[in-house]
């Protein structure tokens, strides 16, 4: 029905209620993220997408179970609502990163890496420490813009925020912020969890130009621990620009 829609049939209604869609949501919230994913689906598709909710009465539905006092309708409203991109559950979305269920608190981060945009990084970003910094790095390798990444790699809001987003740029095999990634991890006024994060990162881009860099940092900082990050990540670099496919 969503691929109906999405193909120019404003016209169709969805024969299930909000139970039922809250019911089956992983894969509901597969099924929507595979359609919106799509290259040919854009700002229109995820219009056509709400107004099939609504006109199906099933969005007001969706978004009110964010807030239901049963823990799995709140994490499969999660899912869905952060799949379907629906801006209305944006705070809701937020609000459950602080719910006592930690299952309802990763569908949250889920939903906010894949409803993406500005406000989503806004809110990832925001958390503070309740997201660890690794899957907050996952959830911003996704819900991020490259001017996100930038932004947030000039001006973190946070030293936490700061080693996610340079984690992240490794996640996405980033090679446009190796120099950035660079400068990070040779920069002493950085704090040093945040320079060990830059080395890591560069090792998962795996670009061989990022080699020299490192190995000087290697083989010269004053720190012991961050030229042991270094070292390895040099070694890492190295094993993976060797293996990737010419």
């Amino acid at each position: 029905m969503i691929t109906t829609v999405l193909a120019g049939e404003p016209a169709a209604v969805l024969n299930v209620t909000g139970p039922e869609l809250l019911a089956d949501a992983a894969s509901v919230a597969a099924t929507i993220e595979r359609s919106l994913d799509r290259q040919d689906v854009g700002v229109t598709g995820h219009w056509l997408l709400h107004e099939l909710l609504r006109r199906s009465m099933v969005y007001d539905d969706l978004v009110n179970a964010l807030q239901s006092p049963n823990s799995l309708t709140r994490a499969g409203a999660a899912r869905i609502c952060g799949a379907a991109r629906l801006t209305d559950s944006l705070v809701w979305l937020g609000d459950l990163l602080e719910d006592p269920n930690p299952g309802v608190r990763e569908a949250a981060v889920r939903g906010l890496a894949q409803h993406g945009g500005r406000r989503a990084v806004e809110v990832l970003v925001g958390s503070g420490d309740r997201v660890r910094p690794h899957r907050l790095a996952i959830a911003l390798a996704k819900a991020a813009s490259d001017f996100d990444i930038e932004a947030l790699m000039r001006q973190p809001v946070s030293e936490h925020a700061a080693v996610a987003t340079v984690m992240a740029c490794g996640l996405r095999h980033d090679v446009l912020r190796i120099s950035p990634l660079l400068g990070i991890a040779h920069d002493r006024r950085w704090p040093m969890q945040v320079r060990q994060a830059a080395c890591k990162a560069l090792a998962m881009i795996g670009d061989r130009s990022a080699a020299d860099g490192l190995a000087r940092l290697a083989e010269s900082d004053p720190d012991t621990t961050l030229r042991k990050i270094a070292h390895k990540a040099h070694r890492r670099l190295l094993r993976r620009a060797v293996a990737r496919p010419k």
